[in-house]
């Protein structure tokens, strides 16, 4: 397996870094074997198919790196140092948060539904392999493709695309019933500027979708280390309801797939739009 997969853009046109960390679909025997869940249960803490939704990226000049193994086995949305001590031999029990706590940490230790994923505890050894091996180059690729975009444009612009189950707010009062469709994480304006978030909510909802914004998702580890408007760096974590294009119970398309990931591809270029060239001078090609 590999730690990530990376796209280029063809021509470096736009400010804009396309990431899919939890797309990865890729599930290793050996971890099919140490686990006391079947695939398709492995398969509900992906952001499934939501790679394919930024397959036209690089060629309207914005590169795309995804996660290549998946969340139930490494969560490259976590810190490195957020360990659970309930799965992984031998680490303290300090430092926890609610995300360890409810099992949701680096190496995860359970999947959608609170579902423990092993029957016992692994090694604090085989937890560093996996995080040495892939966690490392993907956070290092994606280090460099902002500093990239930084130099060649004036500013780095990542939008982390994820999904989210289509009952993630059913419950949430805010909404008043009405499920948004997206969500917008940009922790509250401390991880994007507001005018850069406001142009990608504008985008999706002239597309037509409810939009709302940091609820019940303002961001979590990417656009934590990544957001950082005052040095250029700017992140915009996006959530996408699975109901949309997806059977949730199959872990397949559903009927309106195609026609959504038109719609997509249509967003995917307004959002490179948004970090399209104007005064700096264009690369001719992707790094």
């Amino acid at each position: 397996m590999n730690a990530f997969n990376f796209f280029p853009a063809r021509m470096a046109t736009s400010a804009v870094v396309f990431a899919s960390p939890h797309s990865g679909r890729e599930y290793a025997p050996e971890f099919l074997k140490a686990s006391v869940l079947d695939e398709l249960a492995l398969r509900s803490s992906e952001d499934a198919y939501v790679d394919l939704f930024l397959k036209g990226a690089p060629d309207v000049g914005a590169p795309v790196l995804l996660g290549g193994v998946p969340r139930a086995f490494v969560d490259y949305n976590r810190a490195v140092t957020e360990l659970d001590p309930a799965l992984i031999a031998g680490i303290p029990k300090s430092m926890l948060n609610p995300r360890i706590m409810s099992g949701l940490g680096v190496i995860p230790r359970v999947v959608a539904g609170s579902r423990a994923i092993y029957a016992g505890k692994i090694t604090r050894s085989e937890a560093e392999t996996r995080l040495t091996r892939f966690w490392h180059p993907y956070h290092d690729k994606l280090t460099v493709l902002m500093d990239q975009q930084r130099r060649r444009f004036g500013r780095a612009i990542l939008f982390d695309m994820h999904s989210m189950p289509r009952d993630a707010t059913n419950h949430d009062r805010r909404f008043a019933g009405k499920r948004p469709d997206i969500v917008l994480g940009d922790r509250f304006g401390a991880a994007c500027s507001g005018d850069i978030s406001d142009k990608v909510a504008a985008v999706f909802t002239a597309a037509g979708f409810r939009v709302a914004r940091n609820a019940p998702f303002a961001g979590a580890y990417i656009a934590q280390r990544y957001g950082t408007p005052s040095t250029g760096q700017h992140v915009v974590q996006i959530e996408i309801d699975r109901g949309l294009y997806l059977d949730e119970a199959s872990v397949t398309p559903n009927a309106n797939f195609d026609h959504f990931a038109n719609v997509m591809g249509g967003i995917v270029q307004e959002l490179a739009d948004i970090g399209r060239a104007r005064d700096q001078t264009v690369a001719l090609a992707a790094e």
